[in-house]
């Protein structure tokens, strides 16, 4: 018997991973085994990632039971398997129920034993594309930080000489017009503290020390979960999707309660009419990822936390702005809630990205795991 064929036939026996096939674990492609009737035997890490399910799930399962249009790749595994090709190669957008469509470049190879057999390989067009564009984000990010924090340090120093000549200015006031003009000095410094306000917060995540501990996710989403059903009582709904699995991690836990904060407010502002219907909806949602590249490193385990609203959606003008700063969907918004939060993961070398349409608002958070 085969190597191959040797793999094919213990992985088809068993739910769990053999050792044998631990170097399929190590590779960024979905690799896929199935036997001759088309039922799952093996996926690896990678595959279990783009299928979002586990093996063990997926081993009682066909292939094609994953995708509403399977018949094409149904079509390609039937040609392997009669041996017309040492191998197929094929573009293929595989849709799925309630998700979005994979669009992946497909090999369908043919094993000699056993007899039927199929290793399928998948790999993602988007997925170069999407570490090419992690790669810009972060480098965007640290020019940003750089310039706020600097133009923060010019700003800071003349207002305060400027709120002090006002209050001076106030004192100085002729008794016979006082209450006329204090008015205009009171413009002068109600502004520079509102000015104030605002430079401390952009100065805020270089200010305050990273205090690093043991970190149960969980306990910082239903921290966040307790505050926002304190704050909206009545209209909102904030379901669970937990994975019990996952560890526990290093890491600040405030600055994590505050990330997870900020991105379910500005959900819940942007759900004020969902509110006010009662249909209103936020979903925290938890998750393992295996062999992740984050901020140009590549990680074995990695916390995959979603929080997902039924707003309407971010409008699409400044979709690709809402990390920078002072950028805000909302009339009256600071636009920094979501500038500290990616500033805060990025702490925690991990990365945030955000995918939104009507109805379908979805920040997820990767954060490497022990």
């Amino acid at each position: 018997m085969s190597i191959v064929s040797n793999i094919a036939a213990r992985a088809a026996a068993a739910i769990h991973r053999p050792p044998s096939l631990a170097g399929l674990e190590l590779l960024a492609s979905a690799v896929v085994l199935l036997d001759g009737e088309g039922h799952i035997v093996y996926v690896n890490a990678a595959a279990e990632n783009l299928l979002e399910s586990s093996l063990k799930a997926l081993s009682r399962q066909t292939l094609s039971a994953q995708f509403v249009n399977p018949d094409e790749l149904e079509n390609i595994c039937t040609q392997a398997r009669e041996h017309k090709f040492s191998d197929l190669r094929q573009d293929l957008t595989l849709e799925r129920a309630g998700r979005d469509p994979l669009h992946v470049h497909s090999i369908v190879s043919a094993l000699d034993e056993p007899a039927g057999h199929l290793l399928i390989e998948l790999r993602e067009h988007l997925q170069h594309l999407k570490l090419d564009r992690e790669e810009r984000i972060l480098d965007q990010s640290q020019v940003n930080k750089e310039l706020i924090r600097n133009l923060a340090h010019e700003i800071k120093n003349p207002l305060g000489g400027i709120r002090g000549a006002a209050q001076l200015l106030e004192m100085e006031l002729p008794g016979a017009h006082a209450v006329q003009l204090r008015e205009y000095t009171q413009v002068i410094i109600k502004e520079a503290d509102r000015l104030q306000t605002l430079v401390d917060r952009l100065l805020a995540p270089h200010r305050r020390p990273h205090i690093v501990g043991d970190v149960n996710i969980h306990e910082v989403l239903e921290r966040v979960r307790s505050l926002m059903l304190a704050e909206f009582p009545s209209g909102l709904t904030i379901l669970r999707d937990y994975d019990a699995s996952i560890p526990e991690f290093r890491g600040d836990k405030e600055q994590l309660i505050q990330t997870v904060l900020n991105i379910a407010h500005n959900a819940a502002q942007a759900l004020s009419a969902q509110i006010e219907a009662g249909d209103a909806q936020i979903v925290f949602k938890t998750r393992v990822a295996r062999q992740v590249t984050l901020a140009k490193v590549r990680y074995g385990l990695a916390l995959d936390l979603h929080i997902i609203d039924n707003g309407p959606g971010i409008a699409p003008q400044i979709r690709d702005r809402i990390f920078y700063p002072l950028v805000s969907g909302r009339e009256g918004g600071s636009g920094l809630g979501l500038t500290l939060a990616q500033t805060f993961v990025q702490q925690h070398m991990g990365v945030i990205e955000c995918e939104s349409r009507p109805g379908f608002t979805d920040f997820r958070i990767l954060l490497p795991l022990p």
